[in-house]
């Protein structure tokens, strides 16, 4: 047992909808001992390249606050940094495949996901928490009636798994992500399929079968979080 929970079983999900008092739509997602705040910015223009389109746009940035480990790091100025471009495009892909961006023409989502606390697993919270806050975001707009109809197409859920030690885990803590010799990231539908899936053998090679084992997991638990994270919206 992996600190009072079974290989195949994720970390306590917590949902807080509504956490900032500025944005268009926010959340707080706790999974485990990690901590995400997102929050939605509706910004009245597009980039360059969906001028003219039928459809807003939008985009996710990730950050990593100082103290979210347990040493202090500084904070991310260079724009350039490899890791956290990888996690942004991750982001970006994952919710622009569950919303309608039609309603949002000439307008961009901008998804801010900055990391309070890390113990592992901060791009799948990251997910949790970024789909929280267009739901928070959608929920508004719809009653306001800015919105006519629920802009969100798949309910959204993510998840890390890997193997350590040789055997295959569910939602790695640092611990066990920084022992896995093989991970993936897989984001998925409450259905269980497939919207994104990242990573894979971190030491010697691995088979397809033991790839497709990862992959079918994940896909099933990210669905089994999809549902608990829209049992707290």
């Amino acid at each position: 047992m992996r600190q009072g929970r079974a290989a195949l079983e994720p970390r306590v999900l917590k949902v807080s909808r509504g956490v900032n008092a500025y944005a268009e739509g926010s959340a707080l997602v706790e999974l485990g001992q990690t901590r995400v705040i997102a929050t939605v910015s509706l910004d009245q223009k597009v980039p360059p390249h969906m001028r003219g389109k039928k459809e807003g746009w939008l985009m996710a940035e990730y950050l990593m606050l100082p103290r979210a480990t347990q040493d202090r790091q500084n904070r991310e100025r260079n724009m350039q940094n490899g890791r956290r471009h990888e996690i942004q495009r991750l982001l970006g892909r994952s919710f622009r495949s569950v919303v309608d961006l039609k309603p949002f023409r000439n307008q961009t989502l901008v998804i801010d996901c900055d990391v309070l606390q890390a113990d592992g697993g901060t791009r799948v919270t990251s997910l949790l928490a970024g789909y929280a806050a267009l739901f928070d975001l959608s929920d508004r707009l719809v009653k306001r009636g800015t919105l006519s109809e629920w802009p969100l197409k798949h309910e959204l859920g993510a998840v890390s798994v890997g193997y350590v030690g040789g055997e295959l885990l569910v939602d790695l803590d640092y611990g066990e992500d920084a022992r896995a010799s093989a991970d993936l990231n897989v984001v998925a539908t409450a259905a269980g399929l497939m919207l994104e899936a990242q990573g894979g053998a971190e030491e010697e090679p691995i088979t397809s079968e033991a790839y497709f084992k990862l992959l079918a997991v994940g896909l099933e638990v990210a669905g089994e979080l999809s549902r608990r994270l829209h049992a707290q919206l």
